[in-house]
């Protein structure tokens, strides 16, 4: 086997073995739905002083453009390929960024399981009178699918939004590949989370601070990212310009 398909298959095995150990603990975190909506109820009192308090005004909003509707819940359920997509785009045609926006992916997974397991907090569509469960309503998979509480999955980590977490990290992998020769496309990239952070609002699965979250979530994976890189680039020679 050719040190290019082994190296291929040692990535493969890193980042599958990441994501699925990411799910499971993912899965067992702040299941305690009194818990969740109590830390709701707070973020809700924080966004209600700061009138940041938009979330039922934006789902009303989507309500009522039901042509909108369909699109709006396939970005929000299809997401996960164009994360697969860039992840592949950038180790295949941009490797000088590989390692740290795979640095930066893997941060990002570790960094956010504390602050999950510590803060469940239960999203708009649960906790806040009034949201319309979109999604549920309209899902890819099913009413069932986003409401069914015993089916493996969290649905109590909506701070921060991981949503829009995982759309900036597609941007910030793009904005990386791009900006040094294509700056304007590789700007374009950040339109990305804009639109998913408008998908999460309106259809009521995560409130506004959700996305500050997001975004501090991603800065901090950065520089983590940028840390533990420095010890290699560290120990690589400079080539002798004889």
């Amino acid at each position: 086997m050719s040190r290019r398909r082994v190296a291929v298959l040692v990535e493969m095995v890193l980042l599958v073995s990441a994501f699925l150990l990411f799910t499971r603990l993912h899965a067992a975190a702040g299941t305690s739905r009194a818990a969740a909506t109590a830390h709701a109820r707070q973020l809700q009192s924080v966004e209600g002083v700061l009138h940041l308090n938009i979330e039922l005004t934006a789902n009303r909003w989507l309500a009522g453009h039901p042509t909108l509707i369909p699109a709006a819940v396939c970005f929000y359920r299809l997401y996960y390929a164009v994360l697969l997509a860039v992840l592949v785009w950038v180790y295949v045609r941009h490797t000088e960024v590989y390692g740290q926006v795979r640095r930066t992916l893997l941060a990002m997974m570790f960094l956010v399981l504390p602050v999950f397991w510590a803060l469940p907090v239960s999203p708009p569509r649960f906790a806040l009178p009034g949201i319309v469960d979109i999604v549920a309503e309209h899902d890819l998979f099913g009413s069932t699918a986003s409401r069914d509480l015993a089916n493996g999955q969290n649905h109590f980590s909506a701070m921060p939004s991981m949503h829009v977490g995982w759309s900036a990290w597609c941007a910030y992998a793009v904005w990386a590949a791009l900006r040094a020769t294509h700056p304007r496309p590789a700007l374009l990239a950040w339109g990305f989370p804009l639109v998913m952070a408008a998908v999460v609002l309106t259809t009521g699965n995560h409130y506004l601070l959700d996305i500050a979250g997001s975004a501090a979530l991603l800065a901090t994976a950065v520089g983590v990212a940028a840390l533990t890189g420095r010890p290699a680039t560290r120990g690589r020679r400079m080539p002798d310009p004889g």
